[in-house]
């Protein structure tokens, strides 16, 4: 919608009146409205810091027309079938109810007399306006109508050829829309990265079954339905090859698994993408990984305690061993690897990298991608970067006794290394390594460390309340664990749901970590080909934590709940 300059010069002297802006970031945020055309309301809430909640109330004040959120809101099925998505896109409205010939719609911007006049004759309705924030608008719209469902059903009636978007721009554009042909279908594909982005999806699925397309987002370790326009089944061909031209692969190919890999610029921030297609009976299925080139990569970051801190900094700076984590496919293990590995970066050592895949590019570091086909294997790779004089070396993945003995020598020949196992706790990598041949001896001298790690959600810091129904048997078991008094309190917490969480009740992810340092007793039990459980009560007794009490630490400093963490720690000892 165009601004209406009185309106928006009203508006802004009611918040300058209000002390809600001053004049200076008013004037600013009016001379940009006028050179886009857009309204000064939208401007305050992209530019500020400043909520639409705190906006809208004094626009709807100005103007007499009502203010509402519309996070819990419904556009009924009748109003979604009598009014096509191309009128609500294009006059940016929600329609929210009709009542003997009145239709209720939200607006984000008051309409003029002749957008009014419009929308009467489109939908045959006399209008009533209450104001909304564009953003809840918008996501009234996708519920109801289907993510990219103006996009969708432009495409499909053949009239959004040429229209582009700019707040989503792939590095080699240019040589896509010329494969492409169809400037449509890249808008569409935008849309679905730019709302990945906005959700902070870590994964987009794109899942083809008899008769349907269905794309989710794997959001804070969970997978959430996109709810994509129904017509969009017509699109799964252009929209897979517009995704395989992105990231260079062959738009040919339809019976193998394929790897890619693109950058996304969104804003001034860059995405990279690493994209992989598997053959299905109903077509190719593509799971996208979004992967931020700017990650911070801090060890306060990681969820660690104070105490494991310590312990961490204290194993990294050491000159030479073997440090692995462990922890199943998706627990942060690489993360953990890349933070430590910049903690301990300078230009006096010689790092170098062995992974599959490379994940995040880091500065300082030598980085080597696996390439099994041409013969680049963990093993191969990791006898020549011992030729290149490191100091210290990251192996992706010891998943055989080759790379296992080569690792290990290495480290007894004054490297150090770090590497990733796939067990259930840091004891069990001890048995893993013996399972896969490496004698006991080699293990014991060899392993500064075992780290085991987890990923848990973090409540939603909005919405977050104590659980006034936690049963009591969790309460006392924390008590147990943790060593409390029965005097202490014992107070969990959940997250209510909100808009800011999606109404999940959490926001963001964190580690659980089980630090299992060798010890002279530990050595002994290694050599001894004591059980897992034997090595974890001894490293328990020296004042190990383990993974389920750094989970009840967290729950008792409100940070995350109950329930996630006994879906990834154990019950059955501490």
């Amino acid at each position: 919608m165009r601004s209406d300059t009185r309106v928006d010069t009203t508006f802004g002297n009611r918040l300058v009146e209000e002390g809600i802006v001053n004049r200076r970031s008013l004037e600013e945020a009016m001379s940009r409205s006028q050179k886009s055309g857009r309204p000064l309301i939208e401007h305050l809430c992209q530019d500020s810091a400043l909520a639409p909640d705190v906006l809208y109330p004094v626009l709807s004040r100005q103007l007499d027309i009502p203010y509402r959120m519309l996070k819990t809101a419904e556009i009924p099925t009748e109003l979604i079938r009598r009014i096509p998505i191309k009128v609500v896109t294009h006059y940016q409205f929600a329609p929210l109810k009709l009542d003997g010939g009145r239709l209720l719609v939200a607006c984000h911007y008051p309409m003029n007399l002749k957008t009014l006049d419009e929308v009467k004759l489109q939908t045959g309705c006399a209008i009533d306006q209450i104001l909304s924030s564009r953003e809840d608008i918008q996501d009234l719209i996708r519920r109801a109508y289907g993510m990219a469902a103006g996009t969708v059903d432009r495409i499909v009636a053949g009239s959004y050829r040429h229209e582009t978007r700019d707040d989503v721009e792939v590095s080699n554009i240019a040589l896509a829309d010329q494969l492409a042909g169809d400037a449509s279908v890249i808008n569409l594909v935008n849309e679905v990265i730019l709302e990945a982005y906005k959700k902070r999806a870590t994964d987009i699925h794109l899942e083809p079954y008899r008769g349907q397309f269905r794309l989710r987002y794997r959001i804070d370790g969970m997978l959430h339905d996109a709810n994509l326009s129904t017509k969009a089944r017509s699109l799964i061909l252009p929209i897979i090859s517009r995704i395989k031209i992105m990231s260079n692969l062959d738009i040919v190919e339809h019976r193998l698994p394929q790897d890619g890999r693109a950058i996304v610029k969104i804003g001034e921030e860059k995405l990279d993408l690493r994209v992989s297609s598997i053959p299905t009976p109903y077509g190719e299925s593509i799971v996208i990984r979004v992967l931020k080139t700017d990650l911070t990569f801090d060890l306060g970051l990681l969820g660690l305690t104070s105490q494991n801190i310590e312990i961490v900094n204290d194993l990294i700076n050491r000159p030479h061993g073997l440090l692995l984590l462990t922890g199943p496919t998706g627990s942060g293990k690489t993360t953990t690897l890349y933070t430590c590995l910049n903690q301990i970066r300078s230009d006096s050592l010689k790092i170098i990298s062995l992974e599959d895949p490379i994940e995040y590019d880091i500065q300082g570091i030598t980085q080597i991608q696996v390439q099994p086909k041409v013969g680049l294997t963990f093993a191969s790779g990791l006898r020549s970067m011992l030729r290149h004089d490191p100091d210290i070396m990251m192996v992706g993945e010891i998943r055989d006794l080759e790379t296992a003995e080569i690792a290990i020598r290495a480290a007894l020949t004054g490297h150090l290394i770090f590497s990733t196992l796939h067990t259930n706790d840091a004891a069990s990598g001890f048995n893993r390594l013996v399972d896969i041949g490496v004698e006991p001896f080699l293990i014991a001298s060899s392993v500064q460390a075992m780290i085991a790690q987890r990923l848990i959600r973090v409540i939603c810091t909005r919405c977050k309340e104590e659980n006034a129904f936690e049963p009591a048997s969790i309460k006392e078991r924390i008590r147990k664990d943790m060593g409390l008094g029965p005097s202490e309190p014992v107070r969990t917490y959940v997250g209510r749901g909100c808009s800011e969480c999606n109404h999940t009740g959490f926001y963001g992810r964190t580690a659980l970590h089980e630090i299992l340092t060798v010890t002279e007793p530990i050595r002994e039990l290694i050599l001894n080909r004591a059980s897992a459980q034997e090595i974890k009560n001894r490293a328990i007794t020296d004042g190990m934590l383990t993974l389920l009490q750094d989970g009840w630490g967290k729950v008792l400093n409100g940070t995350s709940t109950t329930g996630e963490v006994i879906n990834v720690a154990s019950l059955g000892t501490v």
